[in-house]
């Protein structure tokens, strides 16, 4: 499913909130209780600006919620959680994030085109702004290499096409942050190699600022910086050469295997004594 961030814009002037000084996201004491359960435990982090973020860690560790969280979508959030310069879930960050969720996020029986059209209408209503809508529609079908199928029914495309849809419209509007849950699970390694150069593109032409949650480790090296989780903590963050030079390991998922262990150990090591 693909969201906008909620909530009607307002006419705060977000200008100030632009500069690469200020961190895409910054976190502190992030917390999220569920029930009994603490989902999130006292996060603090940043992720940078124009830079490709990869959110990695076991499925349950946390990964959506925090997703939930940065976009204003999670409920019972404690902490500090800026994002953009503005309180995560401001209206006017609305149309400044990009949205894509793990949920199916196209119309089958529209087309490519239509689907987008559909969402732009969305995004940016009204009779004045419907040649913005028409060229951004078509600029964003341009940018995800979908130029040949614009008028292909969605139900009828490949599975790495439909996730192309599915990053066209959080592209819509060109937002300064994007965040993906999990983009490429269910593809082939070739379809999710075309995904992530695609990624690297969309962050290097428009200086976007991506965010992509995966449990795909080896996905972590087409990473700029790296958020490791675990049970709802942080284990690391850092680059990958930077993880792989403090623990010696050979790739990012052997630190982040060393990192587990360490974990682990330290939290035996509070275990009282019998």
């Amino acid at each position: 499913m693909v969201n906008k961030a909620s909530g009607p814009p307002d006419d705060h002037d977000d200008s100030t909130d632009r500069g690469p000084a200020i961190p895409a996201v910054h976190a502190d004491g992030l917390t999220v209780v569920r029930g009994p359960r603490t989902v999130l435990r006292g996060l603090a982090f940043d992720v940078p600006r124009g830079q490709i973020t990869g959110l990695l860690g076991p499925s349950g560790c946390g990964k959506s919620t925090l997703m939930r969280s940065i976009v204003g979508t999670q409920a019972k959030v404690t902490g500090t959680l800026d994002v953009l310069g503005r309180p995560a879930g401001h209206p006017t960050l609305r149309t400044r994030i990009g949205y894509v969720t793990q949920a199916p996020s196209v119309y089958d029986d529209l087309t490519v085109r239509q689907n987008l059209d559909y969402f732009a209408a969305i995004l940016a209503p009204g009779r004045a702004a419907a040649d913005r809508r028409h060229s951004d529609v078509t600029q964003t079908i341009t940018d995800v290499d979908l130029t040949t199928h614009a008028d292909s029914l969605a139900g009828n495309l490949s599975g790495g096409q439909r996730s192309r849809v599915s990053l066209a419209v959080a592209l819509l509007g060109a937002p300064e942050l994007l965040v993906l849950d999990e983009p490429t699970v269910g593809l082939d390694p070739v379809l999710r190699r075309d995904l992530w150069n695609l990624f690297h593109d969309i962050a290097a032409r428009r200086g976007a600022t991506l965010l992509i949650s995966s449990h795909v480790m080896d996905e972590a090296e087409r990473c700029h910086r790296l958020l490791l989780m675990r049970e709802g903590e942080i284990l690391a963050d850092d680059t990958p050469e930077a993880l792989r030079t403090r623990t010696h390991a050979d790739t990012v998922e052997e630190a982040f295997l060393h990192l587990v262990d360490q974990a682990v150990e330290a939290s035996r090591a509070k275990e009282p004594t019998r």
